[in-house]
């Protein structure tokens, strides 16, 4: 960790009225933490430097900036309760909000006049992996603060087991996936990463340590899963492990008609076999090789796809399928593929495959943080029911996105099973049994952001007054109305929560769900 400056008495007593923040922008410091922090032992730990300032008031999104009062980097976990306890403790209490790696898009882990808590600071801790003694499958104990990547590494180098439910990008905390659901193409079969933790440690809103689990402290538990931290801070997890394989036969075909490709997707998620199904469209500014898989496609390959996009008018569909083999199954592996596509609609001749190490699979995202500085990304993630796929597509992905013909960066739409989902966690979806999930991951220099913005809001006025009851994945709203239209049926139940769990409004402030609740009032 960077050698950061305490802060101190007299900088507590007479904080900075304004902060330069990353956006070259002069920031009103907002209300300023009670000087009597100082009696904590966490004291020396809260830090306001300019470096921790800049990193704690951005993030991947690069497109809010939000100054809080002081970072925590702790040293352990005794440190978070001791800061969430003194918050509640105050006559105002401040906000706490949590940074794991860093990647929301929308300010969600910042904290405007509060204290952001970087769990990356926390010491180091091995992955631990048991059997579970009645039950039989295998488990691993890990931070809230981990790294998936660095889970995978440990899990599968020393143990020869992995998790079995992923996202597309690693670098991520797993107590930040489990805060939002955790989704990709293994999501069909083993459902999000939120339908495979069976404990949890976790920090309420009071400041209590709490274990939990299905039957344990059972409200905490379904609560923090998609519960985008208003709950509690989660500090451990145990994750369900499955024996890893050690090769992945990666294909993808590519489709001209939509109907055929979402059919094929579908199909696909409902036998057996694929470990792995995703769907994206290919246009000319979101092309068949990009950050999410750089080399799969020869330079030869990249030539054939273009000219078939140019003769289907910008558009084009593909089905990313992955079966994973070892060396007891790798005389059977092409069979197998062979027959899971025999009956597909793909374009005629436009089939690729490759033979991977299941690591290179799994870790084929590298680390985003190289990234310049500047450029932003103003995702979009929304959950669609399948009941209005063609409406969906006609309106969405003909009209607003074929038309602006502007989406740089990969554009998904591939469909999940409901049932894989517990609906008593937090998390929402449509009400369908088969549901799709559209990612907008736009890449574009600060300047370009307010036309992708754009782009995505007439996208969701589109559903709006379509009809369609999409749900946002890492949802972003700014009012309470839309909040409780997001979460439907479970707002009560959530509330609920919140008034149990953190009834003083402490955590995640920057998700803005309860943020017009006055403090007076609780």
């Amino acid at each position: 960790m960077a050698n950061h400056s305490p802060i101190s008495s007299s900088q507590i007593l007479t904080i900075l009225t304004y902060l330069l923040c990353v956006s070259g922008e002069l920031m009103p410091w907002p209300t300023a933490i009670p000087s009597h922090i100082q009696s904590l032992d966490i004291a020396s730990r809260l830090h306001n430097d300019v470096d921790s300032m800049k990193r704690a008031s951005n993030d991947y999104g690069n497109l809010v900036h939000e100054a809080p009062s002081a970072i925590l980097y702790p040293s352990s976990i005794a440190d978070i309760i001791d800061l969430v306890k003194f918050s509640n403790n105050c006559s105002t209490p401040f906000g706490v909000s949590v940074r794991g790696h860093g990647h929301s898009v929308r300010g969600q882990a910042m904290a405007r006049g509060g204290v952001v808590v970087d769990m990356s600071s926390l010491p180091t801790r091995n992955v631990r992996v048991s059997r579970h003694p009645t039950l039989g499958f295998h488990y691993a104990d890990v931070g809230g603060e981990q790294l998936w990547v660095d889970v995978l590494r440990a899990t599968a180098s020393e143990h020869g087991l992995a998790p079995v439910s992923w996202t597309d990008y690693l670098y991520l905390t797993v107590g930040g996936t489990l805060s939002n659901g955790g989704i990709s193409g293994q999501a069909f079969l083993h459902g999000p990463q939120i339908s495979n933790v069976v404990e949890m440690d976790v920090v309420t809103g009071k400041g209590d340590l709490i274990t939990c689990s299905h039957h344990m402290n059972s409200e905490l538990f379904f609560a923090v899963l998609g519960g985008l931290g208003q709950f509690g801070i989660i500090v451990r997890a145990r994750i369900i492990l499955d024996k890893a394989p050690t090769r992945a036969k990666w294909v993808r075909m590519i489709y001209s008609d939509f109907s055929k490709f979402t059919r094929d997707e579908e199909h696909l998620i409902s036998i057996n076999g694929a470990n792995y199904v995703e769907g994206s469209l290919l246009t000319d500014k979101s092309p068949p090789n990009n950050w999410r898989s750089s080399s799969f496609y020869s330079s030869y390959h990249q030539s054939k796809i273009a000219t078939l996009l140019k003769n289907n008018q910008g558009l084009l569909y593909s089905i990313e399928l992955v079966k994973y083999y070892d060396h007891l199954t790798a005389h059977t592996i092409d069979q197998e593929i062979e027959m899971m596509v025999e009956n597909l609609s793909f374009v005629d001749g436009f089939i690729f495959m490759k033979d991977v190490p299941m690591m290179d699979f799994l870790a084929r995202v590298g680390n985003l943080e190289a990234e310049k500085e500047a450029q932003a990304h103003p995702w979009l993630n929304l959950f669609v029911p399948k009941s209005r796929l063609l409406d969906f597509h006609s309106g969405v992905l003909i009209n607003i996105i074929g038309r602006h013909n502007q989406t740089t960066g990969p554009i998904l739409f591939y469909p999940f099973h409901r049932k894989k989902w517990d609906d008593r966690m937090s998390a929402v979806t449509p009400d369908e049994d088969i549901f799709y999930t559209l990612g907008l991951l736009h890449t574009c220099g600060a300047h370009e952001r307010g036309y992708f913005e754009a782009q995505n809001n007439e996208i969701i006025k589109f559903c709006e007054e379509a009809g369609i009851e999409i749900k946002q994945y890492l949802p972003h709203y700014k009012s309470r109305r839309d909040w409780m239209k997001h979460f439907g049926g479970k707002w009560e139940s959530f509330e609920e929560r919140k008034m149990e769990f953190d009834p003083r409004m402490i955590l995640s402030r920057g998700q803005n769900i309860f943020d017009s609740v006055t403090y007076s009032d609780i």
